[in-house]
């Protein structure tokens, strides 16, 4: 079931246009919810999904929905449904998102040309989620969470952004506040598409990632509190120095993190990834710190243990310094299982194109986290040259596209009944 690489490179070339911006190197693009691009890449979608006869739906926070319902299907059916998303982060490269949400319809077009309508038993949706990167209102998953319960419409509209403009305002400038429910637990089952973002499919030599675990993420402040000074006259065993301190626990994290990875799971990652310095002066001995840590894996158990001793590490460094601390984890998403049916029959997909196909896990976040709360799901990915994403020097070789929206097409055709 071979879908055309030419149709589906003309789709997100064309979608590229939407926000591109001067690069050095590579093709990049900038896509935040409710700008000018953001109307354009949706109405050229909505275009496209309408071209291919798919119905269209809007929900109130403007993810969008077309749906096929073969000749043979129950139109009353729970449909399969397959996507991604358009938003991007800035300076972000052409493929993270889009292709999920082309090669989605791509593979509807598949199926119709192969005159499959007749021996499929469900409709198929292709959605693409809004603010799925959290670029523009700092809650990424946004149009999935919506969409699976997890998050109210209302709250999500009632966001702001840098500027103080909330969604509803920045969906309603663009024309896609719509009123329509996508309801994600209604459907059968969902696939998304998306470029890997890292290396393991290049060095591997494998057409298609087939993954079966998405990490979990969990994310704490740690804030350490001395006390400002001035660097000249306070003699150095009378400060209260909260950057030193706080230096010590950026080791104590990774030094814990490195245990929990040799130890008990070789995927859990723990990053302390931001640091606010007060006052930031020069000539001012730090008064206070506040630290951003990432902690992921696809083992709750060490995402815990890794979380833990961060905090256990704050302790001793009270005990060590004239500090005080404090500890949030204030995002705790566990690490989602991709459903065994879903898998099964993207394998199968694979293997009937003869496509070598790589069970593996996910390291990054996608919609399917959250869908896969509600329904059964499959996250499939693409090769990424280098490994390189969010950047506009991401690439995937169109013969790759199209090798794996092959791919998402047999998974659907599987999963809808054929």
């Amino acid at each position: 079931m071979q879908a055309s690489q030419q149709r589906l490179r003309e789709d997100i070339e064309a979608n590229a246009r939407f926000g591109d911006i001067d690069a050095p190197a590579g093709r990049g693009r900038t896509v935040l919810t409710g700008s000018d691009a953001d109307r354009r890449a949706r109405e050229f979608l909505v275009e496209r999904l309408r071209d291919a006869g798919l119905s269209v739906r809007i929900d109130a926070v403007g993810t969008i929905a077309g749906r096929w319902v073969p000749d043979g299907a129950d139109p009353d059916a729970p449909p399969v449904a397959a996507g991604s998303h358009l938003d991007s982060v800035p300076e972000g490269g052409i493929f993270d998102g889009p292709l999920g949400v082309y090669a989605a319809l791509e593979a509807v077009r598949t199926l119709q040309e192969r005159d499959a309508g007749a021996s499929l038993d469900r409709p198929i949706d292709v959605v693409s989620f809004t603010e799925e990167e959290g670029a523009r209102f700092s809650h990424g998953l946004l149009g999935s969470s919506v969409a699976t319960g997890a998050r109210d419409a209302d709250d999500a509209l009632a966001l702001r952004d840098a500027d103080g403009t909330t969604l509803d305002a920045h969906l309603d400038a663009i024309g896609f506040r719509g009123t329509d429910t996508i309801d994600a637990a209604a459907w059968d089952a969902w696939a998304e598409l998306h470029i890997e973002q890292g290396t393991v499919l290049e060095s591997a030599g494998a057409g298609v990632g087939v993954v079966d675990a998405i990490t979990g993420i969990t994310t704490c402040a740690a804030d350490i509190v001395g006390e400002a000074d001035h660097a000249g006259s306070t003699p150095m065993d009378e400060r209260r120095d909260a950057l030193v301190a706080a230096s010590e626990f950026v080791v104590d994290v990774r030094a814990a993190a490195d245990d929990v990875a040799q130890n008990q799971s070789s995927t859990a990652v723990g990053t302390v990834g931001q640091f606010d310095v007060a006052p930031n002066a020069r000539n001012i001995v730090p008064g206070e710190v506040t630290l951003q840590m990432d902690i992921r894996d696809v083992d709750y158990r060490a995402m815990d243990a890794i979380a833990e001793r961060a905090e256990a590490a704050l302790d001793e460094l009270e005990a060590a310094h004239p500090v005080e601390t404090s500890f949030d984890r204030y995002r705790d998403q566990r690490p989602s299982r991709m459903a065994d049916d879903c898998v099964a029959a993207a394998l199968a997909a694979a293997a009937t194109e003869d496509i070598d196909a790589k069970r593996m896990h996910s390291a990054a976040m996608h919609d399917t986290a959250n869908v896969a709360g509600v329904t059964d799901a499959v996250l499939l990915f693409a090769p990424s040259a280098d490994g390189l994403s969010h950047n506009p020097r991401e690439w995937t070789d169109w013969a790759d596209c199209a090798t794996a929206a092959s791919v998402l097409a047999g998974t659907l055709a599987r999963l809808a009944g054929a």
